[in-house]
């Protein structure tokens, strides 16, 4: 029996489509719906999408949602709150209007424009782990001045994806404080520092960026009456959400320290709180109050992951309906270790703890008595690794963590969540809504920003619900030992070559 009560609205950005869901009181996922877009690799580093295709897609999809409930379910909706990649950037006239293609989060063409921002060294990074990104919007910001001029001064705006869609829910141009805080160089306290932005080359940037920065769960405005009218919805507010990876974090019910938040599906971002302004190195952040006020947020992350699995999909033509189960039965016969192939999981660089933008994917050791399999196996126990490599990076800086809270399409591979748990000596929980992380986080965010619960706990211990703890298997750790530290010294050895 469907809950009558109130309800709320989620949508989710990502890298491959938007999702769009229905979430009641209790966290039940009551509809969903995700539509894809396509993604362009130019050239190498870089990544691009059609900004037109988000909102398309949006649009199908929350009519697909609102389609499947009744008149009486959409009276009881108090708010929609939504989610998405970031930095993925678009330059828009006022009408917000795309002058160009979006380059996304993933794409690292600012390698140059980052690099020389980490040499001035200037305080503003002791904020964000002592370097910016070239995935970030500043140095994507940059790299647009300095590679197409015609289009940064024609350019109303450079904005985010989560920008654009609230500006064209709400006609407000809002920037998530998540996204301002982790990725902008904002200061909790401070805001904009504008002697870095004019050392860096960013003199303009009042002109260029949003510099209205609203907190997450937070009112962003009211749907704007177009689209109230179309969908035949209330006068419901826009609650600000922010980064994906972030917003899911909410959704695993993680809103206090000593649990790590584990968003695992293309990549892998890795979160944890604490009530502390911990310094650890090759981490991003400290980030304080960039999501719940008192907390400091730390941030670690792969940017290679699940895409490596579907790399390798390609490569082995292995895209059929059947393929993936094929893949499962092959990979569990090859034994810890992978017979001695190893790999480096840097397919698009390093994120943490390395900062290398510059690091490559490495398949190495190969006999002739390799074949496929191994390649699946390597891959798997490359992002374990890279996996265990962060935990020991927080844990030898003073953070604990206690267990991992796991959501993404890389929780539905059994195998692979085996390898995570036994590499890492460490439990993975991975809860009911494991598939809609992201869209309960927004769902939740929905639900205390329109005032049904009071705080993100409340919201979290009503609407959050664990389905199943992976142990890990003890003397797996142990034969892991060994091939993580070759894991380790494979790096050091090639990051010069």
């Amino acid at each position: 029996m469907v809950n009558q009560g109130h309800l709320f609205l989620g949508a989710d950005f990502g890298t491959q489509g938007v999702r769009v869901g229905l979430a009641d009181e209790k966290g039940s996922i009551l509809e969903a719906k995700e539509i894809k877009y396509p993604i362009h690799y130019p050239k190498p580093g870089q990544a691009i999408q059609n900004s037109a295709d988000w909102w398309r897609g949006f649009e199908e999809a929350l009519g697909a949602v609102l389609g499947n409930i009744t008149p009486t379910q959409k009276k009881a909706i108090r708010a929609i709150s939504i989610c998405a990649t970031s930095s993925t950037i678009v330059p828009v006239d006022q009408e917000g209007t795309a002058l160009d293609d979006a380059i996304m989060w993933m794409d690292i063409r600012a390698k140059e424009q980052a690099r020389r921002i980490n040499e001035i060294n200037h305080e503003v990074l002791k904020y964000c782990g002592e370097a910016v990104s070239p995935e970030w919007l500043i140095p994507k910001l940059l790299w647009l001045k300095e590679n197409k001029r015609e289009i940064y001064d024609k350019a109303s705006l450079i904005v985010e994806q989560i920008d654009l869609i609230n500006y064209k829910l709400t006609d407000i141009w809002a920037a998530s404080k998540v996204n301002a805080v982790c990725k902008w160089n904002y200061i909790e306290g401070i805001g904009f520092d504008d002697d870095y932005m004019e050392k860096i080359g960013l003199d303009d940037y009042k002109n260029k960026m949003i510099v209205n920065i609203v907190p997450m769960g937070k009112c962003v405005g009211y749907l704007k009456q177009e689209l109230v009218q179309r969908y035949d919805l209330p006068d419901i507010p826009v609650i600000q959400g922010g980064i994906d990876a972030h917003i899911g974090m909410i959704g695993m019910g993680v809103v206090g320290p000593g649990k790590m938040a584990a968003n695992m599906g293309t990549s892998f971002v890795q979160l944890i709180f604490t009530d502390q302004d911990v310094p650890v190195k090759g981490i991003w952040g400290p980030y304080k109050g960039a999501m719940v006020e008192g907390l400091t947020l730390l941030e670690a992350g792969q940017i290679s992951a699940g895409s490596i699995i579907k790399w390798y999909q390609n490569i082995f033509n292995l895209n059929s309906p059947e393929a993936y189960k094929i893949m499962q039965e092959e990979v569990e016969n090859v034994p810890i270790g992978a017979d001695g192939l190893r790999a480096l999981d840097f397919f698009q660089g390093n994120r943490t703890p390395y900062k290398d933008s510059y690091a490559t994917g490495v398949i190495t050791g190969l006999t002739l008595n390799h074949d496929r399999a191994h390649f699946h196996r390597a891959i798997m126990e490359a992002v374990s690794f890279g996996f265990k490599n962060i935990v020991k990076n927080f844990e030898d800086s003073g953070v604990p963590i206690t267990k991992v809270i796991g959501t993404g399409g890389v929780t539905h591979d059994r195998t692979w969540m085996q390898i995570l748990s036994d590499v890492t000596g460490k439990e993975f929980t991975i809860n009911e809504n494991t598939n809609y992380g992201t869209i309960l986080g927004c769902t939740m965010l929905s639900a205390v920003g329109s005032g049904v619960y009071d705080s993100l706990f409340e919201a979290a211990e009503n609407m959050v619900h664990e389905k199943e703890t992976i142990q890990p298997n003890l003397e797996n750790t142990k034969k892991y030992e060994k091939p993580f530290e070759e894991y380790l010294h494979l790096y050091q050895a090639l990051k010069t070559v």
